[in-house]
C-alpha cells in the first residue's frame, strides 16, 4: 500500500513537472513570437496615408527630380499613383526607398528614378497608345495611364498577371488592358503603337516589338546579360531602329513561353 501511494505520488510529480515544461515551452513561444513581431514592426513600420503621401513627396523630391527628371506629366503621376499598394503588403514601409522590391514569382518591382527615367525617356503625349512589357504589380502602367490615352500591358506569369489586373480595375483604370502572354511577341492585334516600354531584358531587340511601333515610334528597353545591360532608347525611322544608350542597368531576364 505504501508502494503504491509513493507510485501514485511519484506520477503526480512527474505529471506537474511535465505541465511546468510545457508551460515554459508555450512561454517561450509567445516571447518568441512578441520578440519576432517587434521586429517586424520595426524593420517593416505601418504607416497612415498621410505618412506614405509624406513619404511619396519625399521620394519624387529626392530621388527622381533630385537625378535631373524634369517632365513635369512624369513627376505628376509619381507623386500621384501610390507605390505601395503594388508591393507586397509586409514591404510597404519599404514602398518609396530608393531600390527596387520583390514582388513574388522571383520578380520585382523597379526602383521608383527607374521607373521615372523610362517613362520621361519616351516623351509621352496625351494621345499615344503604349505597350508595356513585364506588367509585374502593375505600378509602371498605373503611371502610364495618368499620362496617356491606352495602355496594354502583357505578363507571361499567370499569378502576377491575375493580380496586377484585379488592383488596376480595383484602382479604377479603365485604360488598362493586361494580357497573360508572351512579351517577346507583343500584342499583333492592338498594334501598332506609339510607344513600347519593356521592363525586363533580353539579349536583343525583338523583332515582333520593332514591327508593331509605328513610324517615328519609341522604345525603351534594357538589353544584355544578366548582368552586363543597357538601357536603349530605341527609335524607328524609315522603317529601321536608329539606337542610343542610356544607362547601364540590371532588370530580371525576359522569360519565354
Amino acid at each position: 500500500m505504501a508502494r503504491e501511494s509513493l507510485y501514485i505520488k511519484k506520477i503526480r510529480v512527474f505529471g506537474l513537472k511535465h505541465r511546468l515544461t510545457l508551460i515554459n515551452l508555450n512561454c517561450r513561444k509567445i516571447l518568441i513570437f512578441l520578440f519576432l513581431s517587434l521586429v517586424s514592426l520595426f524593420i517593416h513600420p505601418s504607416f497612415s496615408e498621410d505618412e506614405f503621401t509624406q513619404k511619396r513627396k519625399e521620394m519624387v523630391e529626392n530621388q527622381i527630380i533630385a537625378r535631373g527628371v524634369k517632365d513635369k506629366k512624369v513627376i505628376g503621376a509619381m507623386l500621384k499613383v501610390e507605390r505601395h499598394l503594388f508591393v507586397p503588403r509586409h514591404l510597404r514601409g519599404l514602398a518609396y526607398r530608393d531600390s527596387p522590391l520583390p514582388i513574388g514569382e522571383n520578380q520585382t518591382i523597379s526602383q521608383p528614378y527607374i521607373v521615372a527615367l523610362m517613362t520621361e525617356v519616351l516623351n509621352l503625349k496625351p494621345d499615344d497608345k503604349v505597350l508595356e512589357i513585364g506588367t509585374g504589380s502593375g505600378y509602371q502602367a498605373a503611371i502610364l495611364a495618368e499620362i496617356v490615352k491606352e495602355v496594354y500591358t502583357i505578363e507571361i506569369l499567370p499569378k502576377l498577371a491575375e493580380n496586377a489586373e484585379r488592383l488596376l480595375k480595383d484602382l479604377g483604370y479603365e485604360n488598362i488592358k493586361v494580357r497573360c502572354g508572351d512579351g517577346y511577341l507583343g500584342w499583333p492585334e492592338f498594334s501598332p503603337f506609339d510607344c513600347i516600354i519593356v521592363t525586363c531584358a533580353p539579349d536583343h531587340i525583338p523583332q515582333p516589338l520593332i514591327d508593331q511601333l509605328v513610324e517615328d515610334g519609341r522604345m525603351v528597353i534594357p538589353v544584355g546579360e544578366r548582368f552586363s545591360q543597357e538601357l536603349v532608347l530605341a527609335e524607328k525611322k524609315e522603317g529601321k531602329i536608329r539606337k542610343k544608350s542610356i544607362i547601364p542597368v540590371l532588370f530580371v531576364p525576359m522569360i519565354r513561353k
